[in-house]
């Protein structure tokens, strides 16, 4: 894994934090459990027949085509080669949808570390579903039977605490030597064990650290309280109901739990899909998938987490300049450039995929959305 302290140059103030990629690249799905820099084959999956996507010109939901083409046609030749999607939605609409190296509609990706944002979004079902009374519960009461004993469970670690990444344990994804780095989790065979038996480095709801085993717990707690896997789970409650019929969940502890953490693997059109039902506030075709009060939350500043990054419920926040105006989006960013971009002040979804694993390449989707898509707007 490339763990580079190297900072990225900056490439304008709208980008600052941006251009510190190199320190984020492992908190984004780094390494581990499928996370080498080897290229993923491409999976085929059968179409969708009942899926409703057609292409909308640009200038019918104000926005220059000619620019968004040059999004992919001024692509350097060393971009491209690591890419694998992009898709732009305005207003509902889809105008852009590209695919290189093999990948087409109908390919699944290795979301790697995107998962998490999806994690975020079953976690808010499982509440609204009245299964997990509140995020101020402690882990301890979902995981207790399961792990009696564990040192983290009495520590009065809340799943707000592991949300906003500040369970306040020795977990720390961009220190090779945290005891509880991603990669020395993928070897043991539980992961949800190797988390609640970490030592307790500060108080819960302190400093926040990246740490993909708190979120791998978090999905062991929506399964308890649920009492399905969470893959019957996610698709009764987020998939279906969005017409997403073809998700490959990773797992782990002899096939008996999921990863919830990373590696689910979708086609980009339902990742297209997802964002776009976050930037509607939950609703899909009229129907309150994830409740508003969540999606508002989740995607709204909770908390600050390494190098002062803005984070909300495993959503990442940024502020980006659209026709002069700053506005916020929210996204989902997983090792290797897999990226949901969600922007409701503009009404625009971007999504991206990529194999730019532990890479300063995987900025790409970065500097496409800043020089190519947000100008594009022209009219609201």
């Amino acid at each position: 894994m490339n763990r580079s302290k190297k900072l990225l140059p900056q490439r304008a103030a709208s980008l600052a934090a941006c251009a510190v990629l190199g320190l984020l690249l492992n908190a984004c799905g780094g390494g581990g459990a499928g996370g080498n820099s080897s290229p993923p084959v491409p999976v085929p999956v059968p179409p969708n027949d009942t899926e409703r996507w057609v292409i909308a010109p640009a200038a019918e939901v104000g926005m220059d085509g000619a620019m968004l083409g040059r999004a992919v046609s001024e692509l350097p030749a060393p971009a491209v080669h690591g890419m694998a999607s992009m898709l732009v939605l305005r207003h509902g609409k889809p105008v852009l949808e590209q695919y290189w190296n093999g990948y087409n509609k109908d390919t699944l990706h290795d979301l790697r570390s995107a998962t998490k944002s999806i994690t975020s979004l079953l976690v808010g079902i499982a509440i609204d579903q009245r299964l997990v009374a509140s995020i101020d519960d402690p882990i301890s009461k979902y995981l207790g039977a399961a792990y009696p004993g564990a040192p983290a469970l009495k520590q009065n670690i809340t799943l707000a605490n592991v949300l906003t990444m500040s369970s306040g344990l020795a977990c720390d994804d961009r220190d090779a030597g945290s005891p509880g780095n991603e990669d020395k989790m993928y070897p043991t065979t539980d992961w949800v064990g190797f988390f609640v038996n970490l030592p307790q480095r500060a108080a819960p709801g302190g400093e926040g650290h990246y740490c993909t085993a708190g979120v791998v717990a978090l999905g062991r707690v929506v399964a308890e309280a649920s009492k399905q896997s969470i893959p019957a789970f996610a698709s009764a409650g987020l998939f279906n109901p969005l017409g997403i019929t073809q998700a490959r969940w990773a797992d782990f502890d002899n096939h008996r739990q999921t990863d919830t953490g990373g590696h689910l693997q979708l086609r980009p059109r339902d990742l297209a899909k997802l964002g776009q039902l976050v930037l509607q506030g939950g609703v899909w075709e009229g129907k309150q998938v994830v409740s508003a009060d969540w999606i508002a939350r989740s995607t709204g500043k909770q908390a600050l987490i390494d190098n002062g990054w803005k984070y909300g419920y495993l959503w990442w926040l940024h502020f980006e300049q659209v026709g002069g105006k700053q506005v916020t989006m929210s996204f989902a960013w997983g090792n290797g450039g897999q990226m949901i971009f969600i922007i409701p002040e503009a009404d625009l979804v971007v999504v991206f995929t990529g194999e730019n694993y532990n890479s300063d390449k995987a900025e790409r989707p970065f500097d496409i959305l800043r020089n190519y898509v947000l100008p594009a707007i022209q009219k609201p």
